[in-house]
């Protein structure tokens, strides 16, 4: 996000990075959680940057469907590990996590529901609506990350351009490619992403860290009520700034830190499909057979990536 700020505006890199981390800390500690979600809410059309990309550059549109439907598969290492990381980007173990905490924030806002255990009669309508939310967020997510992949493979991979440190560097490559437009689009597209991701990952750690040791946790409370969640995101937003300072490539990082999700969402998927059965921990909301065939069956294809990726690198 600095670097990408800094290819707009200049400036240094690392200081619009200090300025990014405490504007978010600032907003996730002193914004009401229900004024901050609406904002979180109008943040994701940031997104469509990625479409406009797209649609900036010039794309062969019949065999690039043709190719996304039917894509050269290949059991090399590399490939086999990208499949991994696109899995561990598409079902993220913090998600689950973090969609479970809002419901829990909902509720605490006062939206005149009561938790399901205590109001079993309100389960229709609100497994519906948060079937539908979940249909919608991954639809649009993997959208746009189809047009993300679409765009650099029309841009970049065609350029010859592989091997990329971080994103801004994707977002310059960009310019002569596909003109300043393009360029320009795709830069606000890493900030707007960073600073929906960055409240995300910090909060879904929070909520985990949170659960595990009974501490009171919410972004709905004050910072003096809820101590340590908070001072988890403080942490791991003070960590994710320091490591701008360091060496590290971060395309790289964010590349094996998909890959390391897409290996531990196995054991937790498989949990959540063992509890999901047991009318002992899900009283009358037990899954019925046709989400129970579909959830082992996901659980299944992503054992087989991981244990590819484990054979193929050997």
């Amino acid at each position: 996000m600095g670097e990408a700020l800094q290819l707009v505006i200049d400036g240094g890199e690392h200081g619009h990075a200090v300025v990014f981390g405490v504007l978010s800390l600032l907003l996730q500690v002193f914004i009401p959680y229900q004024r901050y979600v609406r904002l979180l809410k109008w943040l994701t059309l940031s997104l469509l940057a990625y479409v406009a990309v797209a649609f900036l550059v010039h794309i062969d549109w019949i065999p690039a469907i043709r190719k996304s439907l039917a894509p050269e598969l290949s059991f090399n290492p590399e490939f086999v590990a990208v499949v991994v990381a696109v899995f561990g980007t598409t079902i993220s173990p913090y998600l689950f996590f973090w969609q479970a905490s809002q419901e829990v924030e909902e509720l605490r806002g006062g939206n005149g529901s009561a938790a399901l255990n205590s109001s079993p009669e309100e389960a229709r309508r609100h497994l519906r609506r948060i079937k539908i939310d979940t249909y919608v967020g991954m639809g649009f997510s993997n959208l746009i990350a189809f047009f993300i992949i679409l765009s650099t493979a029309v841009t970049l991979h065609v350029a010859g351009i592989t091997q990329i440190q971080t994103s801004a560097q994707a977002a310059e490559a960009l310019r002569p490619l596909a003109g300043n437009f393009a360029f320009l689009f795709f830069s606000l597209g890493i900030i707007g992403t960073g600073m929906l991701a960055l409240p995300v990952l910090a909060g879904s750690a929070a909520y985990a860290m949170a659960d595990s040791f009974g501490w009171k946790q919410g972004l709905d409370r004050k910072l003096l009520e809820a101590k340590e969640f908070y001072g988890i995101i403080i942490l791991a937003t003070v960590g994710g700034v320091l490591l701008d300072f360091t060496p590290i490539d971060p395309i790289k990082a964010l590349f094996w830190s998909a890959v390391i999700n897409g290996v531990i969402s196995v054991p937790i998927m498989a949990v959540m499909m063992l509890m999901a059965v047991r009318p002992e921990v899900m009283g009358p909301f037990v899954i019925r057979r046709s989400l129970k065939v579909l959830g082992w069956l996901s659980v299944l294809v992503m054992l087989v990536a991981v244990v590819a990726m484990v054979i193929t690198s050997w």
